[in-house]
């Protein structure tokens, strides 16, 4: 599909992401400003490859806090590469969580395609998506850029060492599951997520 037609299409899916009351409210970033924001993702150029690894677990103060909170701890690595054939940096996602009442690991993945600013606050988002209609998130950074923040209305996962039919669920945002906080790490802190021993030894490089 041509870039001409993925970047509506996405633009399309972030605004499926975002909740209704704040969908009227975006812009699309330029790519001056699309940059400057995978620069601060990446804490650099990413160049031809490049990571961002944030991880949160949440201890047992946290949690009695928000009772209603699903998810016990979380990671997210974004990973930008240059396509061979269009020459444009494309991101993309690998989420990984625990649930707080449940046991296993349980992640998602997909594209990034689209960098909105929010008119309310200026805020820099960046719209992430699961192929066929299984939701995403959009991810923010908090003004020193050492945290990431998270933000889903759905999002389908699937539980690690599973066939697909027992292992896909929704992670639906509840009264404590809409917005997370994820610290910066070492890339290598995200390893877990990572399947494909080239990229995985890409990653322990960076």
């Amino acid at each position: 599909m041509k870039l001409a037609l993925v970047l509506p299409l996405a633009f399309a899916a972030f605004i499926g992401v975002a909740r209704a009351e704040e969908a009227d409210h975006v812009r699309e970033a330029s790519k001056a400003e699309a940059e400057s924001f995978n620069a601060r993702i990446y804490a650099g150029t990413p160049g031809d490859k490049a990571y961002a690894c944030f991880v949160r677990r949440y201890d047992a103060e946290h949690l009695a806090k928000h009772p209603k909170q699903k998810a016990a701890s979380m990671k997210l690595l974004v990973s930008a590469e240059v396509d061979g054939e269009d020459k444009q940096l494309h991101n993309s996602f690998r989420l990984g969580f625990r649930y707080r009442h449940r046991s296993g690991d349980f992640g998602s993945s997909g594209s990034c395609h689209h960098t909105v600013f929010t008119m309310e606050g200026n805020e820099v988002r960046l719209g992430c998506g699961v192929d066929c209609e299984g939701g995403g998130i959009d991810v923010a950074l908090s003004k020193d850029d050492k945290s990431a923040i998270v933000r889903l209305e759905r999002v389908r996962v699937w539980q690690h060492n599973k066939p697909d039919e027992d292992a896909e669920r929704s992670l639906v945002a509840g009264a404590d599951d809409g917005i997370f906080r994820l610290d910066r790490t070492d890339a290598s802190e995200c390893a877990a997520l990572v399947t494909d021993r080239k990229e995985l030894a890409a990653l322990r490089h960076k």
